[in-house]
């Protein structure tokens, strides 16, 4: 998985975010999950998916608040 995808992260921070996706089941569906939607939002914006300006302002909400759980994840670790 490319969690450079989530922040331009230091390599310590990088192989932080690895070893939680592979020991964590948590960590790794919240991180299946921030980059699926993150994607969603990147179709949106660059017209190749169609929806509503209130479905994409949830998604960008969706987005932050799955980034925000991981940072917290990582502060613990």
């Amino acid at each position: 998985m490319e969690s450079q995808e989530l922040l331009h992260v230091t390599p310590e921070v990088q192989e932080k975010i690895e070893k939680l996706i592979n020991e964590n089941d948590h960590f790794k569906k919240l991180f299946e999950e921030y980059l699926k939607v993150k994607h969603e939002v990147t179709l949106i914006k660059s017209d190749e998916v169609v929806t509503t300006d209130e479905h994409l302002k949830e998604l960008k909400v969706k987005v932050l608040h799955l980034k925000d759980e991981i940072y917290s994840i990582l502060q613990r670790r």
